[in-house]
């Protein structure tokens, strides 16, 4: 209602005004497991407030929740129960792979650490960090909010390979083995791919 009283309409689809809802109105369902569970803990606090981006109604009731963060290392034991989680969830629902453990294993690359929670859920958006910052998860959330408004159909985020994570977390890419203690520099990785052309 205006100022002097009188009414107006602001027509639209009902459909627009659904997805309008939903962009607005994640309730989140935390499953911090590690360092990317205390960051998440800071997003929600009063110096990032959540609360801005309409998604701060945490529940730890999966029946009341349509947004799963995933913050940290899944084991296989806990994959079951994740699983189970992600089941009892409400429909339409969505997931965040919040850090390098949930997303890809991280630096656990053994037979008791899920490599990647999208074996067994599929992932919306991926948030990449170890552990990645607050300002992460925001830019995380935004970003589904815009898929949500846009009402793109549900398709898992395409996961990188292993080869992408590896160079992500290093300069190991194109120049072999390193060394202890050793400093790579950009004029040494230059040099090295120089090496490498010749032979």
């Amino acid at each position: 209602m205006s100022k002097d009283g009188s009414s107006f309409f602001y027509p639209t689809l009902l459909s627009e005004a659904v997805k309008w809802a939903q962009k607005n109105s994640l309730w989140p369902m935390p499953f911090g497991t590690s360092c990317c569970g205390i960051e998440m803990m800071s997003t929600l606090s009063s110096t990032y407030d959540l609360s801005r981006f309409g998604a701060e109604v945490v529940r730890f009731s999966p029946r009341q929740a349509d947004m799963l963060i995933v913050a940290g290392t899944i084991t296989t034991k806990m994959a079951p129960v994740l699983r189970t989680i992600y089941d009892q969830m409400l429909e339409p629902k969505w997931v965040i792979a919040m850090g390098a453990c949930s997303s890809s294993g991280g630096i656990f690359d053994t037979y008791s650490v899920l490599q990647g929670i999208d074996e067994i859920m599929p992932v919306d958006v991926y948030v990449p960090g170890c552990p990645p910052i607050p300002e992460g998860l925001i830019y995380a959330i935004l970003h589904l909010q815009d898929k949500i408004a846009k009402g793109e159909d549900r398709k898992p985020s395409e996961r990188p390979t292993q080869e992408d994570a590896l160079n992500a977390m290093s300069y190991r890419k194109m120049i072999g083995d390193i060394k202890a203690n050793f400093i790579v520099t950009p004029d040494h990785v230059k040099e090295i791919k120089e090496k490498q052309e010749m032979k």
